[in-house]
């Protein structure tokens, strides 16, 4: 089957997103490849998200609802990926956006590689309420067998950055919903993704694809049950890759002082001072350098913010994003 041709099964999870869910959707229907099968599952929304999917549906049929009872985001996923046949399966959550030729730059990729290739991943940038950037993300290269770099560092970032082939998806046996039931919701993606490099190779498409919406208050309030979800899932793994015990424990450690300042800069200031302590705890001569060190860089990052120096100003789909 021909690129142009190939059938992506969009997913996107929605929960009370009325003020985001018109701008996710605007950009999932911009894409220049236009076959593509857009699923959102309504999770419980007790807000007018649904109202304004169903807008969207009387303007592009290519735009489905499904709802179901507030489940998890890792259920509603899997309702999305089951709602559809299509062969490819991306997902974005309902306040991220893409940009117009992010399906079909990778899957290109995708449909120029063999089976061994189940997923391609792709660049993000973090953006405000008003879609202008706040940061870039990770610049990851990993391609490959990338199993061990994955649990060493999440340099994929968001799970809006993902394009999969269904059978890999499935083989990794899609998002895990028991996160949630153990009060621990924050790192599905991370887990589907070492899931899929357990089996699959990945490639990469190294441009800035994606709008990852930055809520500094959301974020901060989560922060201990997304540290939390991350520990679980990357014990997990622990114990089935036993030769990976070293690098998962520096992941988790690294975790431990971004987590902490997310959570202060929230003003949580007891998450904040829970999870440095464990990571003081762990390494007691290395933390507090590393935390004395973020501080200096937190302070002069507030310095050129005030001076103008630094990341203009940039609209998400400005051409200098990508």
């Amino acid at each position: 089957m021909a690129a142009s041709d190939a059938i992506v099964g969009v997913v996107v999870p929605m929960f009370n997103a009325e003020h985001t869910i018109a701008a996710t959707l605007g950009s999932i229907c911009r894409q220049t490849h236009h076959p593509l099968d857009i699923v959102v599952v309504d999770d419980g929304s007790t807000d007018g998200s649904a109202a304004i999917v169903a807008t969207w549906r009387a303007r592009d049929n290519r735009v489905r609802l499904i709802h179901q009872d507030n489940a998890g985001v890792a259920a509603a996923r899997n309702a999305g990926a089951a709602a559809t046949t299509a062969p490819y399966l991306a997902f974005v959550d309902a306040d991220d956006l893409w940009a117009p030729e992010k399906i079909a730059s990778q899957l290109a990729v995708l449909e120029a590689t063999g089976p061994e290739v189940g997923l391609v991943y792709c660049w993000f940038a973090s953006i405000r309420e008003d879609d202008r950037v706040v940061s870039f993300g990770p610049q990851a290269l990993e391609e490959g067998c990338v199993l061990e770099s994955l649990l060493a560092a999440n340099w994929i970032g968001t799970g809006s950055s993902l394009l999969l082939r269904r059978a890999a998806f499935e083989a990794a046996g899609g998002y895990d919903a028991g996160l949630r039931a153990a009060g621990a919701q924050g790192a599905e993606d991370i887990q589907l993704c070492c899931r899929v490099a357990e089996r699959s190779e990945f490639r990469v498409v190294p441009r800035y694809l994606v709008g990852y919406r930055f809520s500094p208050n959301g974020m901060s309030r989560q922060a201990l049950r997304m540290f939390r979800s991350l520990e679980i899932v990357l014990d997990g793994m622990a114990a089935r890759h036993p030769d990976s015990r070293d690098r998962i424990a520096n992941h988790l450690q690294d975790a431990r002082y971004w987590f902490s300042w997310r959570a202060l800069a929230g003003g949580q200031v007891r998450d904040a001072t829970r999870i440095a302590l464990e990571a003081v705890a762990r390494r007691p001569l290395a933390a507090p350098l590393r935390f004395a060190a973020k501080a200096v860089e937190t302070a002069v990052g507030r310095v050129r913010r005030r001076l103008g120096i630094g990341l203009p100003s940039l609209p998400f789909y400005g051409e200098a994003i990508w």
